[in-house]
């Protein structure tokens, strides 16, 4: 009796002993690494995207959606029908915002002065706008100022820049879809700008006889180490669809600007998709 006794006592610590190691082993999680633990979800309306402090290949970040934008465009009679820029598998500094890639109706910028000491200068996402400050900084040891001239702007400022251009036009003898397609070279339409989304700063002035002065040269000699491009160059006007742009700098990251500067390829030539 004592040995049938004591055997049950055994079998029943076994279980036990089982059923714990079983609990452990559920409970455990796979080792985070450094790159899983630098991430934070950003939320961008009802949108979110992952922000990570290193940059993976472009091939890991960017793919583009798909999803064209329903309802039709408004545009759409000149040609244009953007799909939504992907938000979900590009980190948010590079997100392809152009004539084919739209911002999301619900889209909202969290906003901060592109220059710290100057609270009612050109507004920037907030997490640009450090670093555009760092290189506003650094230019001014070197005796340049550079004057953040446009930075967000609302879509309803888009739109009105955009419509008013479509205007001049007209005005000029086009018609209305010859009007539209040559307002885009000059102004994206609404949710199709960078300035729509707080990347991009327009520095100093909106003429292209900018690139003949000493602020042109500081920001072509030294931007990428802020984390700034050139995003409209002279001679890529067939990649971008948009005129050389002197004054245009958009925020893609140190590591990706570097690359871009290096490459001499535009943004849409870098993603392979010019």
């Amino acid at each position: 009796m004592k040995s049938k006794f004591g055997l049950l006592i055994f079998v029943l610590a076994a279980l036990a002993l089982v059923a714990y190691g079983a609990t452990v082993i559920l409970s455990k999680t796979e080792p985070t690494s450094p790159e899983a633990e630098s991430e934070t979800i950003i939320s961008a309306g009802t949108y979110s995207y992952t922000e990570a402090t290193t940059e993976n290949a472009v091939s890991e970040v960017v793919s583009l959606a798909e999803n064209v934008v329903s309802g039709g465009y408004k545009y759409a009679y000149a040609g244009f029908n953007p799909s939504y820029a992907d938000l979900t598998g590009t980190q948010w500094n590079l997100i392809l915002v152009n004539r084919n890639y739209i911002l999301p109706d619900n889209y909202e910028v969290k906003l901060a002065p592109s220059v710290e000491s100057v609270s009612d200068s050109a507004k920037l996402d907030y997490r640009v706008a450090p670093h555009y400050n760092e290189m506003y900084l650094a230019a001014l040891e070197d005796g340049i100022t550079l004057t953040p001239l446009s930075g967000y702007r609302s879509i309803e400022r888009q739109t009105n820049n955009f419509e008013n251009k479509i205007e001049y036009y007209m005005n000029e003898g086009y018609d209305k879809i010859e009007a539209t397609k040559l307002a885009a070279t000059h102004i994206l339409p609404p949710g199709t700008s960078e300035h729509n989304a707080g990347l991009a700063m327009d520095i100093c002035s909106l003429y292209q006889n900018f690139d003949e002065t000493e602020e042109f040269a500081w920001l072509n000699e030294n931007a990428a180490d802020y984390g700034f491009i050139l995003r409209y160059p002279k001679d890529k006007e067939d990649k971008t669809d948009i005129i050389y742009e002197p004054w245009h700098w958009r925020y893609v990251g140190v590591e990706t600007a570097k690359k871009i500067k290096a490459s001499g390829l535009c943004y849409e030539e870098y993603l392979g998709l010019a």
